[in-house]
């Protein structure tokens, strides 16, 4: 969760001009600030730069958590939109706005390129000549590449940068895979400094072996903890029920997702992508003054509408992403929180993940006689903590959870309570979650 933990420097040093730092302007300020922007020239040297590719039709689950966590570990990570835009229609109706076109990045010598997956942003991305042309630098000086689902196969296999190399992707182009590479079932493989992945559900393993491979067992370690990841990947889902209740909809759920400036993009993402391949219909609504909101990571995701928009519709569930400055932000949202109020009353359902039961449903009375759990340290401000060592929980018509690592879980519950469990295992499967 973005709020606990010392923002890394380096990703707010990646949107500066690209000059080099010196001192030849800043003789006349204080030591002290003299100091400071030596520190920071210290760490912009020391980040690692890495470049995301992203195209219309990227999986933006696989996008977003990939440039999130290498963040975390202190990352200097460009987005790159190999379209004429910055802003990108990823898949699953997921606007995301990139750093730079991948023209602006041709000369930029990056420590790291990782490749999302997705159709047909996989197959843009393999045809974009300017990103071959790097991945192909990257490969030839020795230097770490790597790509998840589609990715290897489409793209990498393509331009003849696996030969030789184990190699795994998402398992309905496995086949294409074998012909340019050895491949293999791994959810994460890692070959020199070659890494590959299979799908959305291995994203978080995938991007922490990229930690690893940059920084060293440590920092991954150091990044992984306080994402709250399952340490039993590809086994079933597990909850807590209390006071169980059927959750209704209509043909279709109509679920609303608000997002706000310092909205933990992971989260949000995962639940927006993850619902919409269950065909719920998912409103995003941005808190802000405008649709654009800079997440917690620095992440630029855009809003389909305006909250005051959004609330003229009923929702058979609201649910909050965390990260503590969108928590925040929603907790001062008069409108939000009158809106989540009236779901209460109504019997209707809401829930919230990481910092938002505690910051949000908490003080506004929303977990009154109910079990909740929040990210680890925030469970404190829980008046009853007496379920939340558990990853999801569910109450009645309240659902909550912990953390970015237990947003996949979060979003299959809610499919399950609304579509059974055999349609929330099918998706997870789908998703590379379960085996």
């Amino acid at each position: 969760m973005a709020a606990l933990h010392l923002r890394p420097l380096a990703p707010y040093l990646s949107s500066l001009p690209k000059r080099p730092l010196n001192f030849s302007y800043s003789h006349s300020i204080s030591i002290s600030r003299r100091n400071s922007r030596f520190s920071a020239s210290i760490m912009a040297s020391a980040a690692k730069k890495v470049l995301v590719p992203v195209a219309n039709g990227t999986e933006p689950l696989e996008a977003v958590i990939t440039v999130d966590v290498l963040r975390r570990a202190g990352a200097d990570v460009t987005v790159a939109s190999v379209e004429k835009e910055l802003t990108v229609g990823a898949c699953h109706g997921v606007k995301i706005v990139a750093d730079a076109l991948i023209s602006d990045c041709a000369d930029v010598a990056f420590d790291l390129i990782s490749l999302p997956g997705g159709m047909p942003g996989a197959a843009t991305l393999k045809d974009c000549k300017t990103l071959e042309n790097m991945v192909k630098k990257q490969a030839a000086e020795n230097k770490p590449y790597a790509a998840i689902c589609a990715a290897p196969a489409v793209a990498l296999g393509s331009w003849g940068l696996l030969k030789g190399l184990k190699a795994t992707c998402y398992p309905s182009f496995m086949e294409q895979l074998s012909s340019s590479a050895s491949a293999v079932e791994s959810r994460v493989q890692q070959d020199g400094k070659v890494v590959t992945s299979r799908g959305p559900g291995t994203t978080m393993e995938y991007a922490v072996a990229l930690v690893e491979l940059l920084y060293g067992k440590e920092k991954a370690d150091e990044v992984s903890g306080p994402l709250v990841m399952r340490l039993n990947h590809g086994e079933e889902y597990t909850y807590t029920e209390l006071n169980p209740v059927k959750w209704t909809s209509g043909s279709s759920p109509q679920i609303l997702v608000p997002i706000a400036n310092g909205t933990e993009e992971m989260e949000a993402v995962i639940i927006i992508d993850v619902l919409r391949r269950a065909k719920a219909q998912v409103v995003v609504a941005s808190v802000e003054d405008k649709l654009e909101i800079l997440a917690s990571r620095q992440v630029k995701l855009v809003a389909d509408v305006l909250l005051d928009e959004a609330i003229t519709s009923s929702y058979d569930l609201i649910v909050l992403p965390g990260g503590l400055g969108g928590a925040q932000a929603f907790a001062n949202s008069e409108k939000l929180v009158n809106l989540l109020k009236q779901q209460r009353e109504s019997n209707k359902l809401y829930g919230a993940i990481c910092a938002s039961p505690a910051l949000v449903l908490e003080p506004n009375g929303l977990l009154k006689g109910k079990k909740a759990t929040a990210f680890p340290a925030m469970c404190n401000k829980l008046s009853d903590q007496s379920e939340a060592e558990n990853r999801v929980v569910v109450d009645g018509n309240l659902i909550t959870s912990r953390g970015p690592g237990t947003t996949m879980e979060f979003s299959l519950v809610i499919i399950e309570k609304f579509l059974g469990r055999e349609k929330s295992l099918e998706l997870a499967k789908t998703m590379l979650f379960v085996h």
